[in-house]
């Protein structure tokens, strides 16, 4: 039987990511082509530090091909590939060490700034890391030390593309096998919510006036990588010890309106709001729920930014024809223009947030890029 995950806080039951189905087919799969066993289930271990054991399903086995499915639960969450079956076959190769390739239904790369270069399958670099290291391990197993290509297939992935934003992004043909955690935890609004109002009432009862708000782990990823002092940041956020901690900080993912909302309600007297580029950018349009859902209007942003910076019309153009805003940061780079655009990006940002926290706090934001580090 497949692995029964934990609950969350509210009681809502975790899942699991494309990227880790694909990881146990492709195990599976390889055990099957190298070994003759008959595989029925694989355990592993995700980056989560959950471990999985996953049913194998619909196997299909030739003389020096293997194939077989896993069946993707996403636990509570409301993700629109629950329930498909994502496939991957193993096949002997000439070349050493493992391949990874996309077949029908996955997604192929067809515009620059996404995660795989243009012409890539859209796997994913975390998913191809487990497909690589499961696999590897079954190599290694077999005392195989040759080539062995892995072809991921979601054959409903053709369908269900048309309901993603993978065509705008430039991602076709089909979806992507994602996951950076190998399980997915559900997204229930009022759960995400009231996770958030008791992070920041702990912090507040434990005598605190200011807080840091980050949407996601790239924030968490970026105060750490960095040791930021107060003078580093202007002075941005008055903390005892004068050092920012990012342990310290509180997630609000896609909610930073609400999360405003919460924290001025509590008697916080400062927020420092700490995020990429790509999520950040939709304050610059009054937007405060930043869920692709809700609004995805970040080239819209910048080119409107662009437009008070004086940006030359032909390099607005090219702004268009991105698919993300650090493809978007290497253009206005590229022709001396990233700085100015910022500046207007800022006075926008700074403009909203005020107005949102009106006079019931002080607020800032810093933005980054994976790329040019802090804007």
């Amino acid at each position: 039987m497949s692995t029964t995950l934990p609950k969350n806080e509210q009681g809502l039951r975790f899942g699991y990511t494309t990227g880790s189905c694909a990881t146990a087919a492709a195990a599976a799969a390889a055990q099957m082509l190298l070994c003759g066993d008959e595989v029925s289930t694989v355990d592993f271990m995700t980056p989560k530090g959950i471990k999985l054991q996953l049913d194998i399903e619909h196997i299909t086995r030739e003389e020096n091909r293997v194939r077989c499915g896993v069946k993707k639960d996403a636990g509570d969450d409301p993700d629109i590939t629950d329930g498909i079956y994502i496939y991957a076959v193993a096949e002997i190769s000439e070349e050493p060490g493992v391949q990874i390739e996309g077949g029908i239904g996955v997604g192929r790369v067809t515009r620059p700034g996404l995660d795989q270069p243009v012409g890539a399958a859209a796997i994913n670099h975390v998913p191809r890391e487990m497909i690589t290291q499961e696999v590897s391990r079954v190599m290694e197993h077999a005392r195989y030390d040759g080539g062995i290509r892995i072809t991921i297939e979601i054959p409903e992935g053709v369908s269900l593309a048309a309901k993603t934003f993978n065509p705008r992004l430039g991602i076709e043909g089909g979806i992507s096998v994602l996951g950076t955690s190998g399980i997915v935890e559900p997204m229930s609004e009022d759960a995400l919510k009231a996770t958030i109002r008791a992070e920041l009432s702990v912090r507040c009862a434990e005598g605190h006036q200011d807080v840091i708000l980050v949407p996601g782990n790239y924030g968490l990823d970026f105060l750490r990588e960095r040791t930021m002092h107060r003078d580093n940041l202007q002075n941005v956020l008055a903390q005892e010890d004068n050092i920012i901690d990012p342990e310290s900080a509180v997630k609000c993912s896609n909610f930073i309106g609400d999360a405003i909302d919460m924290a001025a309600a509590l008697g916080f007297t400062e927020v420092l709001l700490v995020g990429h580029i790509g999520k950040l950018i939709k304050l610059s349009g009054g937007i405060f729920n930043t869920h692709s859902r809700q609004a995805d209007a970040r080239i819209d942003l910048l080119v409107s930014a662009g437009v008070r910076a004086d940006v030359p019309q032909e390099i607005l153009k090219k702004l268009y024809d991105t698919v993300t805003t650090e493809d978007a940061l290497r253009i206005l780079e590229e022709h001396h223009m990233l700085c100015p655009v910022m500046d207007a990006v800022k006075e926008r940002v700074d403009y909203y947030l005020r107005q949102r926290a009106g006079d019931r706090l002080e607020i800032r934001a810093i933005f980054f890029s994976n790329v040019y580090g802090e804007l």
